[in-house]
C-alpha cells in the first residue's frame, strides 16, 4: 500500500476521480439552472432531485451484493455506459418540462451507484480490514476531486464560455474516459472473492437476498445504516439549497452572492476535502472510528450548518466568513470516512451485503438530503430548514455511542475498546506481518482480525 491506497487499484481512483467529474458538472447550477432558464418552481426542482436520489438509493442498495457476486468491474462498467445513455436521454427530452425531467433525470440514478459503489467492493475484497479505512479515505478523496473539485471549477469556466447546456453535454466525455480507464487498467476482483467461486442459482440467489435481510439480522447495521444517512444530508442537500438561498432566488433570501460565488465556494470546499478525506481515513485507523465521527463529525456538520444559514444575515456578502464555514464543513463531513469500513467489520462473512447496507444508506441520503429541502422550505422557511438539519447531526452524536464495530487494533472482536497496552501489542503484531509479507496486496483477507 502507498499511504493506505492499495497499489493495485490506483488506477481505479482515478477512474473514479474523472468518472464522478462528469457526474458532478450539473451539481452546483442545475437547480438554478432549471429554474431561472426553463422555468420551474424551486419545488420542481427539488422534485427532480429528490426522485433522483430515491432511484440512486435503490440502485446502490443492490449493488453490493451484485457486485460480490457477479464482479465489481463487470457492474462499474455497466454503471458507465448506463449513465452516458441515460444523460443524453435527460438532455434530449427531459430537460424542457418538469415531468420529463424528473423521469429521466431520475432514471439515470440507477447508473453512477453502479460504478461507484462496485469499487468500494472491490476496494474491501482488495484490503487488510486494519487499513480499510485509509482505503476508503482515498476512495473518498478521488470522489472529491472529482464530484465537488473537478466537477465545480470545470463549469464555473466553462459556464461564461460556452452556457449551461453546452457544460452539462460535457459531462459524458468525462464519464466516458474513466469507464475506459476502468476497462484497461483496473483489475477485477482478487482470487478467493465470491464473484470468482462457482455457485449454483440458489446460492446466487440466497446471496442477492440477503442484502434485505441483513438489516433484520443484524440490529448494529441497521444502525450503521441510520449514521450513514444523517452524515451526508447537508452534502447532498446544499447543492440544491444554496445556488437558491444564496442567490437570492428563495423569497426569504436574499442576494449575497453570485452563481460563480457560490461555484468557487462549493468547489474549495471539496478541494479541501482531497486531504482531510485521507487524513481522517488514516487518524481512524489508528485512535478510533466512532470517537472521530461522534465529535468531529456530527458535531462540527452541526456547527458548520448553522454556519451556511446564518453567516449570510450576521455578515452579509463577507466570503471570507462562508470560506470559514466552508473550510469547518470539510473538516466535519470527512471525518465519517470510517463509515466504508465499519459496515464490512460488522459482518465479515457477509460483505457484500453488509457493503449494500452501506450503499442503501449512502442513496437514501441522497435522497433524503433535498427531500428535507422540498418538504420543509415551503413550510418552516430557508433557515428552518437549516435547523432541520442541525438537529438530525446532533441526534447523530446519541447514535455513535450505541454501535461498536470491530476494529483490529482498537477493540475487541465484540467491540469493546482495547487498554493502551492491547493497542500496543496489536500495533506490534500488525507491523511484524506487514514486514513479513503477509498483507493484503499478496493474499486479501476476508476477515477481520479478532
Amino acid at each position: 500500500m502507498v499511504l493506505g491506497m492499495p497499489r493495485k487499484l490506483v488506477f481505479g481512483y482515478i477512474a473514479l476521480a474523472i468518472f464522478m467529474a462528469g457526474d458532478g458538472f450539473e451539481l452546483t447550477f442545475l437547480s438554478r439552472y432549471l429554474v431561472t432558464a426553463h422555468g420551474f418552481t424551486p419545488q420542481q426542482a427539488g422534485l427532480c432531485f429528490t426522485v433522483y436520489g430515491l432511484v440512486v438509493a435503490i440502485s446502490a442498495w443492490t449493488t453490493g451484493v451484485l457486485a460480490e457476486t457477479f464482479g465489481p468491474k463487470r457492474l462499474m462498467l455497466l454503471g458507465g455506459i448506463l449513465w452516458i445513455a441515460l444523460h443524453a436521454l435527460f438532455l434530449s427530452v427531459g430537460i424542457t418540462d418538469p415531468v420529463l425531467a424528473v423521469a429521466t433525470y431520475g432514471l439515470r440514478g440507477i447508473a453512477y451507484p453502479l460504478f461507484m459503489y462496485s469499487f468500494v467492493v472491490l476496494i474491501a475484497e482488495s484490503t487488510e480490514p486494519g487499513r480499510l479505512a485509509s482505503a476508503m479515505g482515498w476512495f473518498w478523496a478521488a470522489f472529491s476531486v472529482g464530484l465537488g473539485t473537478l466537477g465545480a471549477f470545470i463549469p464555473s469556466m466553462t459556464i461564461p464560455a460556452i452556457g449551461e447546456l453546452a457544460t452539462l453535454w460535457m459531462a459524458p466525455a468525462f464519464v466516458g474516459t474513466g469507464t475506459l480507464i476502468c476497462l484497461f487498467l483496473v483489475p477485477g476482483a482478487p482470487k478467493g472473492a465470491l464473484s470468482e467461486q462457482v455457485l449454483t442459482r440458489q446460492e446466487r440467489t440466497r446471496e442477492l437476498l440477503r442484502g434485505v435481510t441483513i438489516l433484520a439480522e443484524r440490529p448494529q447495521i441497521s444502525l450503521a445504516v441510520v449514521i450513514r444517512v444523517l452524515c451526508n444530508l447537508t452534502l447532498y442537500g446544499f447543492p440544491l439549497m444554496m445556488p437558491l438561498y444564496l442567490t437570492g432566488v428563495y423569497p426569504d433570501s436574499q442576494e449575497w452572492f453570485t452563481q460563480a460565488q457560490w461555484i468557487r465556494l462549493w468547489a474549495v470546499i471539496s478541494a479541501i476535502q482531497i486531504l482531510t478525506n485521507i487524513l481522517w481515513g488514516r487518524l481512524g485507523d489508528r485512535f478510533g472510528w466512532m470517537r472521530q465521527m461522534r465529535w468531529f463529525g456530527f458535531v462540527g456538520m452541526a456547527a458548520a450548518t448553522l454556519g451556511f444559514g446564518y453567516f449570510p444575515h450576521l455578515f452579509g456578502s463577507n466570503l471570507v466568513m462562508m470560506y470559514v464555514a466552508g473550510v469547518l464543513f470539510s473538516i466535519s463531513v470527512t471525518a465519517f470516512v470510517p463509515m466504508g469500513a465499519i459496515f464490512p467489520a460488522l459482518a465479515p462473512e457477509h460483505r457484500g451485503a453488509a457493503i449494500s447496507a452501506h450503499n442503501l444508506a449512502s442513496g437514501l441520503t441522497t435522497f433524503l438530503g433535498p427531500a428535507v429541502i422540498t418538504v420543509f422550505q415551503p413550510l418552516l422557511g430557508s433557515l428552518g430548514v437549516i435547523w432541520v438539519y442541525a438537529v438530525l447531526m446532533l441526534l447523530g452524536t446519541v447514535t455513535t455511542v450505541v454501535i461498536r464495530p470491530p476494529q483490529p487494533g482498537i477493540t475487541d472482536a465484540a467491540g469493546r475498546p482495547l487498554s493502551r497496552a492491547e493497542r500496543a501489542g496489536a500495533r506490534a503484531a500488525a507491523a511484524a506481518s506487514a514486514a513479513s509479507g503477509t498483507g493484503a496486496e499478496e493474499e486479501p483477507r476476508l476477515v477481520p482480525a479478532s
